[in-house]
């Protein structure tokens, strides 16, 4: 059931732990370690992802993504492993699309075999070809919308109906959209997984992931998360939900330059081409608008032949090349040497990743300032040509 609070409202407040000793502001930091086993209802320890400021946070997330319960994990690898893992195991096979982020591809196509589990990655994003590559023995539809680093849209409808039609658990890597822009539980999506360190850190300060869902979905990747120790420590968990009470002013304003950055570079002449779901030129744009509020601060582009993309970004002032995303800073970089560089050529070729594309993560900064970073960058570049 969707949160009758505004989505500023839930970041700032939803599961925010009471000074109920000093009367402060914000939630007070709990950094012990070490807590008591006798005469308490709780017996708390980090592992076990129930520390008050864990408590606190998890709270926090089920309500960004209307989910009934959650887990702090220590990266979104973490969160990403241990829910899949919890639900699959050797025998089982699972459903993945195509364009995923190289780490998770890297997960399946590196570790899974070693626990005896099958998988198809469909050959494209209709829901038809999802449902082209359910076994006898599939458990689990892994999506994730927009996707990295093309920005690719995924069904969120379609896929959940799916799932259901075939009693299969399905999963999504939320992470691009942030829950400011797309709940995918309110699509029937069964589990939302993000990495943290990205807009809900928001800061480029903090490692963090985490898995929302039903409770009794999340007590059954509680019971292998406990085992695995991929918990989060108290300080970063308290950070984290400082952090995220700005979420939402934080992505709506990346929203925006975004836009704009996408336009801009669309009917630049020295711009190939550019994928951003909130364009028109968008093959998804009408899909996107349906099931997000805004369209994320992430897009892509290529430059034309020619134009040497790495000398590009060297010569960028205001835009860090700077590996991961969504921080207030403007970032850009090469998926074939950073997101997906573990995938080999012909894995990268699948699913359209050029070595000329550049995923650009949109700051808060000044539209007009990113602009004349990029025209200034351009420049530099093409005089060294002549």
């Amino acid at each position: 059931m969707k949160n009758k609070l505004g989505i500023n409202t839930r970041c700032a407040h939803a599961g925010e732990l009471k000074d109920t000793q000093f009367k402060g502001a914000i939630s007070p930091l709990y950094m012990s370690t070490s807590y008591a086993f006798e005469d308490v209802e709780v017996k708390r320890y980090p592992r076990y992802f129930n520390t008050p400021n864990q408590v606190a946070l998890a709270k926090k997330m089920a309500a960004l993504e209307n989910g009934e319960a959650a887990l702090i994990f220590g990266s979104g690898m973490a969160a990403v492993s241990t829910a899949m893992l919890a639900f699959l195991h050797s025998g089982d096979h699972v459903v993945l699309q195509n364009t995923l982020y190289g780490g998770t591809r890297n997960l399946i196509v590196e570790e899974f075999k070693k626990y005896g589990i099958s998988y198809s990655f469909t050959k494209d994003l209709k829901p038809e070809s999802f449902e082209a590559e359910i076994k006898e023995n599939t458990k689990v539809i892994y999506i994730e919308t927009p996707s990295n680093p093309l920005l690719t849209i995924t069904d969120l409808n379609a896929v959940s109906k799916i799932a259901k039609k075939h009693g299969l658990v399905s999963m999504i890597d939320n992470t691009f959209a942030s829950p400011v822009n797309q709940n995918p539980i309110d699509f029937g999506i069964d589990v939302v997984i993000h990495s943290a360190t990205k807009y809900m850190g928001g800061h480029s300060d903090i490692l963090a992931g985490t898995v929302i869902s039903s409770e009794e979905h999340i007590d059954t990747i509680f019971q292998l998360a406990k085992n695995f120790g991929g918990s989060l420590s108290d300080y970063t968990v308290w950070l984290l939900e400082r952090s995220i009470k700005t979420m939402g002013i934080r992505v709506k304003a990346q929203n925006k330059n975004a836009k704009k950055l996408a336009k801009y570079l669309e009917k630049h002449e020295d711009v190939e081409r550019v994928y951003y779901p909130g364009l028109k030129s968008h093959p998804d744009h009408e899909l996107a608008k349906s099931q997000m509020r805004g369209f994320g601060g992430m897009l892509s582009f290529e430059l034309k032949e020619g134009i040497n993309a790495s000398l590009f970004q060297k010569k960028l002032k205001l835009i860090k090349p700077s590996m991961s995303l969504a921080g207030v800073e403007s970032t850009i970089l090469s998926p074939t040497l950073t997101s997906h560089a573990l995938l080999s050529d012909e894995e990268r070729a699948s699913q359209g990743i050029k070595d000329g594309l550049m995923r650009f993560s949109v700051g808060i900064e000044e539209k007009e300032d990113l602009i004349a970073d990029l025209e200034q960058a351009l420049e530099a570049v093409k005089e060294l040509k002549v």
